[in-house]
Formats: C-alpha cells, structure tokens, sequence
C-alpha cells in the first residue's frame, strides 16, 4: 500500500507524529555490507526538530535504534528494522483542531477518504515520518557511495522570493551545513533566514525551493518505460510532505529554448563513456542516466500550520476561524534538505540493483 516504496531495495515506514514512534523497515539491502551507524544518527540529527532558531522548537533527540538485519555493523541481506521513539509530544496543543480542518492540511482530505483520523500531530501527514525515509536513505547513501562513489548534494536554493545562484560543479557538503538554512551562499543565507524570521514573527509561513545534484553516478540506470529514472525520482520526490513542483536539468526554462539551443552535443571519449558538452538534460536522457551530473530542483509550498487566524470549517461543515497552535516550523526547506537527499538515494540504489540484476548477470 501507501508506506512501501521500492522494487529490490524496498523501504516500508510506520509510526504517526505523537505514537510511540516513528520508524522503516527496509528491505533488499546486500549482505555484508559495512554500515556506520554514527552517519545514520548524523543524517537523522540533520532532520530533527530544534535544531535552530528558524525550525520547531520541539525537543526530539531522534537517536535511532537498530532492531534486526545486522550483525556487527554489517548487514544480513535480511529486513533491517530502525526506529526512533517519540519523547516530546504536546497532544493538548491540538485540542483545538481535532474537529476543524487546517486550510491546506491533510485533515479535511485524510477524513474524507478514511472517515478517522490521527486527533494530534498531523498522523502520517507529519514530516515525521520521514525519519524512516532519511534513516534508510543514509544506508542507501553508503551503499551508493562504497560500490560507485557516488555523492548525493542537496542545498536551499530559494526560500520565498530569495534566491541563491549555486556553482554545481564546486558546492561542498561543508558549504551547505555552514549555516542554519542549508544554503552554500553565507550572503544569501543570513538574508533568508532574516526572511523566514520576519514572516515566523506574523505568524505566517514560507516556502522555496531545494536543488540537488548526484556526482558519479553510474551511466544506465533507469528503465523503459514506466520506471524512467526522472519518473522514480518526480513520485520519490513528490511523495515528502509539502512538495508542490519537480524539475530534472533545464526543467521549465527549457521549454524556452529551441532544440539546437538545448541539445547536449556529445564529446568524443576514449574509454566509451558518455560526455556531453552541455547538461540541459540534467544527467538523465531517455530515463536512463547518462553518466553526467544529475540535476533536480523541487518546490516547497509555505507550512499549512500556522498562527495567524484563517477562515475554515470543521468536520461537520460549519464555518470557523482558526489559529493553530502547536510548534510548527515557519519553513520547511532547512530540514527538509536531507530529506531530499535521502529520496533520491532510495531510488537510485534502487534501480542500481535492478540494473545489476538484468544487465551485469549476462
């Protein structure tokens, strides 16, 4: 159903924003692989809550706990199970809102399709749930890493209408955790958290845009035609709360060039590899990747919980006003970054070992 992901390395999450806990059971993963687990806390550590001024000051530590699928520190070839428990829910700061539905919130649509609901915390519709994500998605990472040396980079580019001009091939994982927004530009960072301050301070939200790039990733992943390679990584991406836009390469602006403008003209090569003089195409051509760097922008809407007064219903339909209550974060995009990150690890590992499945078997 709806909480599993994946064909050959397949993730299935559990857990609602006030349980007992949040947590994913990932399966597929090879055997004997080495794992770091201090780089599993580290990229849950990079999501959780209150870890600045600019996000929800609920106080998780997030320390994962490994139930199964390793022996030591390396990996089965079995289910391994991760969870993190829930320490710091406030359920009262919901009483409020477990009968009128929060404008662009998953409340009024949730209780049409099911007819029940989560009374606190936003239930699955929480980005707590992703903690199952990133957790297995930092697995992801060292497996991607250790068999191709393949890096995956995420940073905010834009938050609300300022916006950072990044340089792709230079960006630093360094450079993106320099600061409390995530963006490698320390002059636009200190003007957009500046942005995202002001508009916490109205009660009021924002939203942007977070880019994305893998270095090294192997030429051939992606099939035809269902599972191109931009149409895994458009549903993984879309799939994270919040998310309203995808782009690959050029992505909309490229739709205002002409074909001679936007081609990427091959280079000649001596050891058979794809090289291309431009990169509109974003690393990915035919849904199969191409061996060049792949590019990937995806659009936050502003946080649907906030503080200033907004026009509603509640469940019975009536009109209501409503102020929400609650810690909420003004912006996703900062913690939202490793998220990002982890979506698009799951997916290409994933096809990583369907491609060694079909091709690299004959």
């Amino acid at each position: 159903m709806g909480s599993t992901f994946g064909h050959l390395f397949r993730v299935t999450t559990f857990g609602e924003s006030h349980g007992g806990g949040v947590g994913v059971v990932l399966d597929g993963c090879p055997p004997r692989l080495e794992l770091d687990i201090e780089k599993i806390q580290a990229e849950l550590d990079r999501r959780k809550p209150g870890q600045s001024k600019i996000t929800t000051p609920r106080k998780e530590a997030d320390q994962v706990e490994v139930l199964s699928g390793l022996v030591g520190n390396k990996t089965l070839g079995t289910p391994i199970s991760l969870v993190v428990r829930n320490k710091d829910q406030r359920p009262d700061d919901y009483k409020d809102m477990q009968l009128v539905f929060r404008p662009s919130h998953a409340d009024a649509t949730y209780e049409a399709k099911y007819g029940i609901q989560a009374l606190s915390g936003g239930g699955r519709a929480s980005a707590r749930e992703t903690i199952g994500r990133v957790a297995a998605g930092a697995i992801a990472k060292q497996l991607l890493l250790k068999t191709n040396g393949t890096e995956i980079l995420a940073w905010v580019k834009r938050i609300h209408n300022i916006e950072a001009d990044i340089n792709l091939n230079t960006v630093s994982l360094n450079e993106v955790e320099s600061n409390i927004v995530r963006c490698p530009d320390d002059a636009i960072a200190k003007l957009m958290v500046k942005r995202i301050e002001e508009i916490s301070r109205d009660g009021d939200s924002c939203g942007g845009v977070i880019e994305c790039i893998v270095r090294n990733a192997p030429a051939g992943l992606g099939m035809p035609v269902f599972d191109k390679l931009e149409a895994d990584l458009a549903k993984a991406l879309m799939s994270l709360p919040a998310t309203k836009g995808f782009e690959v390469g050029s992505g909309f602006d490229g739709t205002l060039l002409k074909g001679s403008e936007h081609n990427d003209s091959f280079l000649p090569t001596v050891d058979g590899r794809i090289k291309t003089l431009t990169n509109n195409s974003g690393g990915i051509q035919g849904g199969i990747s191409n061996g060049e760097l792949i590019v990937l922008r995806i659009g936050f809407k502003p946080t649907a919980t906030i503080r200033k007064e907004q026009q509603t219903i509640d469940s019975s339909g009536k009109s209501t006003i409503l102020a929400a209550k609650g810690r909420h974060d003004p912006c996703v995009l900062p913690r939202a970054v490793p998220m990002v990150e982890a979506m698009v690890a799951l997916v290409l590992a994933d096809h990583l070992l369907r491609q060694q499945g079909q091709c690299n078997a004959w």
